[in-house]
């Protein structure tokens, strides 16, 4: 089996730091979307969105969408669970993993496209959205910070594929310079913990 991705792209990197957490290799097939390289037909059978991350089984049949992905290996190897390990604590790390993707990382992937018009040649940038989605990304930091300050993980005390999507989206936020105001001291704490484990190098 093998993953399709470019390797620079948040949705990829959090697959990568899921299967890191879990010890599960994989190869990788870089794919250059710069150049349209996921758009061709043949490309488009596999993955009708077009979309990266995808994962492609050795029979053929494809899988995508990044917590799909995840969602494949959590049941294919259950022990150190990232999903939640009761009915309570799956339900929590669904919803902070949603309200991460609603709030931070939707906004910041709006920024990017918009502001950089990194694909223009495929979509028309809108360059009022683009700044909008930045501010809220950045608005979000303050309730974010709030419940940091009474909790060690997004989830307690549980590390979770919730985390992994909050750190990828903070780092991939550099690229249109939104970064983590000082001020939010339990956010940095927070980043300190999760960019410190030997997964984020993935």
């Amino acid at each position: 089996m093998k993953i399709y991705q470019t390797h620079k792209a948040p949705n990829p990197r959090r697959v990568r730091m899921f299967l890191a957490e879990k010890n599960i290799e994989m190869n990788y097939q870089e794919v250059d979307i710069a150049a349209g390289d996921n758009l061709t037909p043949e490309m488009k059978v596999k993955n009708p969105t077009t979309k990266l991350p995808f994962l492609e089984l050795d029979d053929g049949t494809c899988i995508g969408e990044t917590v799909a992905i995840c969602r494949y290996f959590e049941e294919l190897e259950p022990e150190s669970p990232l999903m939640g390990r009761s009915a309570l604590e799956k339900a929590q790390v669904e919803m902070w993993q949603r309200r991460v993707e609603f709030h931070l990382l939707q906004p910041v992937s709006m920024c990017f496209v918009h502001s950089t018009g990194f694909f223009k040649d495929r979509m028309k940038p809108i360059a009022e959205w683009g700044s909008a989605s930045g501010e809220n990304a950045i608005a979000y930091f303050e309730a974010l910070n709030e419940h940091l300050s009474k909790s060690e993980y997004l989830v307690g005390d549980y590390f979770s594929i919730a985390d992994i999507t909050l750190l990828c989206t903070i780092d991939f936020a550099r690229v249109v310079k939104i970064r983590v105001d000082e001020k939010y001291t339990h956010i940095l704490d927070w980043y300190e913990r999760v960019s410190s484990r030997e997964s984020a190098k993935a």
